[in-house]
């Protein structure tokens, strides 16, 4: 598969970026979500879509992987007050906010000299997604949102057993090893235990986002910019562009009332839940959510 790797000028950043495929396919842009680099995007579900005809270009959101760190940048506040004004659709001070990444996806476009994409969004990036897409509809093609939420108050919250890692970082003095395989448990408790990868598999995907680049204050700032940001309704209900929203029934993290909440929120939309699926796109299932990618992107192309 032809690939080029590059770093973008991006809203004043750098933002390391993967583009797989022929450039005259149409584009097909993947934002991924909470502290997770580009390769969280499996090559087999990218391989997918470009065997499916399209151009996709994977990327490392700011404070994360090979893109721009915001150092210096401290959060403040107490975290627990800021999530329950979270859960409250409510906003908070913070470095920056979701509606701030969705200008880097704008900047990453620009740099790449692409009118209109198609863009997917999983989990912090269908929230990226949303804005992105309310913000800017003549740059999008179609919207597909994987495990997401628009924020809104009242929603139910996360499980505690999968929220806690989140907000709990590993040691100062922890070891590689020790940093591997506790990210390879949080995996284990947010997916999908009905399509669950092995052990083995979830060590490896650790060990290869920790040797590409291992940076945990990204986290802590990217999710002070989901807790800060408030609800996102208000660029959720601007989406004009074919929608789709997949999200699993057993998802711990964000529950199913998230992606209900988007597609309520975007006329027309087609929401998809996908039982035993929790917060990841498991191997087995991803003939199934492709497929339904690709029928949007289709609708997308008709739209025009």
């Amino acid at each position: 598969m032809n690939t080029t790797r590059g770093i973008a000028d991006a809203n004043g950043l750098k933002i390391a970026y993967e583009d797989m495929g022929d450039e005259n396919d149409p584009p097909v842009l993947l934002i991924m979500g909470l502290g997770c680099q580009l390769i969280t995007w499996s090559l087999e579900f990218c391989e997918r879509l470009v065997d499916a005809g399209y151009r996709v270009i994977r990327f490392d959101n700011r404070d994360i992987g090979l893109s721009s760190k915001i150092e210096g940048a401290r959060v403040t506040g107490n975290p627990l007050l800021r999530l329950v004004r979270h859960e409250l659709g409510m906003s908070s001070s913070v470095p920056y906010t979701i509606e701030d990444m969705a200008m880097d996806t704008v900047g990453l476009i620009d740099h790449l000299g692409i009118d209109k994409v198609h863009v997917v969004g999983a989990s912090m990036g269908g929230m990226i997604t949303q804005v992105f897409a309310g913000a800017y509809p003549n740059r999008v093609l179609s919207v597909s949102i994987l495990f997401s939420s628009t924020n809104q108050k009242f929603l139910p919250p996360p499980d505690v057993k999968a929220l806690l890692p989140l907000f709990k970082p590993a040691p100062k003095n922890a070891s590689r090893q020790q940093i591997i395989e506790r990210s390879a448990a949080t995996f284990a408790t947010i997916g999908s235990k009905k399509y669950a990868s092995t052990r083995e598999e979830r060590l490896a995907d650790a060990a290869a986002a920790y040797d590409r680049n291992y940076y945990p204050q990204g986290l802590i700032r990217q999710l002070a910019a989901i807790t800060g940001t408030g609800s996102l309704a208000r660029w959720t209900k601007r989406i004009t562009a074919p929608t789709v929203v997949v999200h699993g029934t057993s998802d711990p993290l964000v529950r199913p009332a998230g992606g209900k909440a988007i597609a309520r929120a975007v006329a027309g939309s087609e929401l998809i839940l996908i039982d035993g699926m929790g917060h990841d796109l498991p191997n087995a299932l991803l003939d199934r959510i492709t497929a339904a990618f690709v029928k949007n992107f289709a609708e997308g192309a008709r739209a025009i």
